[in-house]
């Protein structure tokens, strides 16, 4: 999984893993800049890892209209502007499939947000230093990129709708949804891959804490982990009751919030026009085609009935969603 060289690994260790200097990159790069009081109809796109972030990520790059932080960008994540100056990193356009395993294929310039770097880094501040940096933080991604609008995927964004949307008041935010059984038994399935990775590799696990990944693998942390029912994170169960709770206790919270929208992804892989009511949402002026993909496997898994009777009640509820 690791293809990084000695020399990136320490470069590496060096950009992220210390407080100071992630706030020193960004000082550095934001020094003379101010926050824009711009509100900007960014995209945010967000929810339980394994939805369809990504492939939403991609598809919704692939308009041009977008600013994203990439991997080239990669380790000064917090500084793009100066990192692209003085980076000795080639362009890479060979797609090759990411460490998941799981047949999506990424170059240097394909889009990563590793936006929770900067969560990670900021989120101790008061409100009103936060909100500032965060404007200047997207600000600094979109002058690299000289585009007006600004993309993000971050599943750890689940837990900050709220505060994003006072931050940028015109922006939507996008929150995918998969089949929970499916979507429960691949992350599952990606927890035991990183931890087994993480044994052979100790570097996985420091840069997977690095970035603030959380989602799954050695640095597990469930998004709810108060009295839990099925706390064994070995086990499918686990990752169902985390779906329930994560998507019912968002769309209990949210549902009357106008710019969060509940995405489909079987309607994504199965409705082109829903990919193209997505785009209008959007104010994506040219529409185009993407072609979205279900993975779907054989599962044999020991099931909680009550358990699973009440995640089929709560998809079957988001599916029934109007997306406008």
């Amino acid at each position: 999984m690791n293809n990084y060289s000695w020399l990136e690994q320490k470069l590496h260790k060096f950009a992220l893993s210390s407080q100071f200097m992630r706030e020193v990159t960004f000082d550095f790069e934001s020094t003379n800049i101010s926050s824009s009081s711009e509100t900007g109809e960014h995209v945010f796109i967000t929810g339980l890892a394994r939805a369809g972030t990504t492939i939403l990520l991609n598809a919704l790059y692939k308009s041009n209209i977008f600013a994203s932080l990439s991997y080239a960008d990669m380790p000064f994540v917090l500084a793009p502007n100066l990192w692209s100056k003085i980076s000795f990193q080639k362009k890479d356009l060979e797609l090759k499939e990411r460490a998941h395993g799981d047949g999506i294929k990424v170059s240097t310039e394909s889009p990563e947000a590793f936006e929770e770097v900067f969560w990670k880094t900021f989120s101790d501040e008061e409100y009103e230093e936060l909100e500032d940096k965060f404007r200047v933080y997207v600000g600094n991604i979109i002058r690299k990129y000289k585009k007006e609008r600004y993309l993000s995927k971050n599943n750890q964004n689940i837990k900050r709708v709220e505060l994003i949307s006072s931050i940028f008041t015109q922006s939507k935010i996008l929150i995918p949804f998969r089949e929970p059984i499916q979507h429960a038994f691949s992350l599952l399935t990606q927890h035991k891959k990183f931890i087994e990775d993480a044994k052979n590799d100790k570097f996985i696990s420091k840069y997977m804490k690095w970035i603030g990944h959380t989602e799954f693998g050695p640095n597990y942390i469930p998004i709810h982990n108060q009295n839990l029912n099925f706390d064994n994170d070995l086990e499918i169960n686990h990752w169902i009751e985390q779906w329930y709770l994560t998507y019912n206790e968002t769309f209990q919270s949210l549902k009357n919030t106008r710019n969060v929208h509940f995405i489909s992804y079987a309607k994504l892989c199965s409705n082109r026009d829903y990919w193209y009511q997505i785009q209008k949402l959007l104010n994506i002026e040219k529409p185009y085609d993407f072609e979205f993909k279900e993975s779907k496997k054989d599962i044999s898994c020991n099931l909680d009935n009550v358990l699973k009777e009440k995640v089929m009640s709560l998809y079957s509820g988001l599916n029934d969603l109007d997306l406008m």
